[in-house]
Formats: structure tokens, C-alpha cells, sequence
């Protein structure tokens, strides 16, 4: 027979997972109703889950737990966006040099800077580590997190932050800036914002994409295999 204990806990992940599901879907309806860019659905169903968990006392690791397929989802999720990769693959592959050097440093550079303002300022290293890794995909910020002793929920707090303030500014900042080359804002919204933003600015074209695509992969696997070493340096300095 199922237990009493099992039979709760599946009704607790799918009444997550469906109020999740729900949540988004009701605020992309509301986002085409209003052709509001900054109404995203991302961002304002965070904002509605956030009392309902405070509300009813569930912490971020049992809503976590609870909804764990959704978060399976955004390993294919990212895979997906290797097909605009595709159709700009031979463009890409007269560049990959300069590409592959601008987004190590830019990789190195935001650990590293976002490690040291952090300890200066509060001085607490699990805090420290999680922001550092602010600018990944959340499969392997939690991964790195966990294996650098940070905080989980800490680091996907500030990649949704990451990724929202890309979504939602990233586009209209770089424009003012006179960074108009569709390559250049999709490299800067995928090594910033990750999955989310490169999500957001794919709507603007398939280049977009692609090179966005590109940074969000290239930019996690420099962060999986240097952050570590950069920490664990720094920690002896400080």
C-alpha cells in the first residue's frame, strides 16, 4: 500500500507544479493582452509565489523539491537553443577566437569582481559565492554552489535576477549605448542573463539568438571549470 506520508507529498509537488504552470501562463496571456514588454511573465510570477510560500511557510527548498521536473525541464530547454546556433554556424566559425577570448575574460572578470565586492562588503563567503555565479544557467549555479559550499538559494535568487534585469533591460541599455550589432547584444544577454535573457532577446531575430545561444554556453563551461579555481585563490587572500 502507498503510504499516507507519499500520497502528501506527491499532492504537495503537483499542487506546485500546476499553481507554477498556472501563474505563468495566466501572466504570458496578460503580457499579449497589454503588449507590455516589462509585464514578464518570469518576473510577476515570482512576485505572486513569493506570498503565497510566506503565506502557507514553505521555505525555498521544499518548493524546490516539489517542482524538481519543472527544473529537469531547463536542461532541454537550453539544448533548444542550439538550432539558431546551427543556422549561424559558419559565421560563427570565422570568429570563435575572439569570441571564445571576450567571453573568458568577461566570464573570469564578474566572478571574480563579484566575489571580492561581496566579501568586502559583508564578509560572508556562502553569500559571496552564490553571487558570483549569478550569470549561468540554474542547473549549473546550484551545482557549483553546492560544490563550493555556498548558498542555493541565494544563487537562484540572483540568476532569476540576472536573468530578468537582462529580459527586461538588457536590450533597450545596450541600444543606448550604441551597441547596436546584433552580435555583440546577443553575446552580452547570453554571458549575462543566460537562458532567460537569451529566451527574451531570440524574440528579436534568429542572429540574436544564435550568438546568445552561443555566450550562454561558452560563458557556463568557463564558469564550471574556473570558478572553483578563482574562489578557492581568492579565499586565501582575503
Amino acid at each position: 500500500m502507498i503510504s499516507s506520508n507519499l500520497v502528501a507529498d506527491l499532492c504537495f509537488a503537483s499542487l506546485f507544479i500546476v499553481l507554477t504552470l498556472v501563474l505563468f501562463q495566466a501572466f504570458i496571456h496578460l503580457q499579449k493582452q497589454c503588449k507590455q514588454p516589462w509585464l514578464n511573465p518570469m518576473l510577476f510570477s515570482i512576485l505572486t509565489l513569493i506570498p503565497i510560500l510566506l503565506f502557507f511557510n514553505v521555505t525555498f527548498e521544499q518548493y524546490y523539491q516539489a517542482t524538481f521536473p519543472l527544473h529537469k525541464l531547463l536542461e532541454p530547454a537550453v539544448v533548444a537553443l542550439g538550432y539558431p546556433l546551427y543556422q549561424h554556424l559558419k559565421s560563427i566559425k570565422k570568429q570563435w577566437r575572439s569570441i571564445v577570448l571576450l567571453l573568458f575574460f568577461g566570464a573570469l572578470i564578474t566572478i571574480f569582481i563579484s566575489f571580492i565586492i561581496t566579501m568586502f562588503v559583508i564578509n560572508q563567503y556562502d553569500i559571496a559565492v552564490s553571487l558570483s555565479l549569478k550569470s549561468v544557467t540554474t542547473p549549473i549555479g546550484i551545482a557549483l554552489t553546492e560544490q563550493l559550499n555556498g548558498n542555493n538559494s541565494i544563487t537562484a535568487f540572483a540568476i532569476i535576477l540576472a536573468g530578468l534585469f537582462g529580459a527586461l533591460l538588457g536590450p533597450s541599455w545596450l541600444s543606448f549605448i550604441n551597441v547596436n550589432s546584433p552580435k555583440a547584444q546577443g553575446l552580452a544577454i547570453g554571458a549575462a542573463s543566460h537562458a532567460l535573457g537569451t529566451a527574451t532577446i531570440s524574440k528579436v531575430s534568429y542572429e540574436h539568438a544564435a550568438y546568445s545561444s552561443l555566450a550562454l554556453i561558452i560563458s557556463a563551461v568557463i564558469t564550471a571549470i574556473f570558478s572553483p579555481l578563482i574562489i578557492n585563490t581568492l579565499v586565501h587572500f582575503l
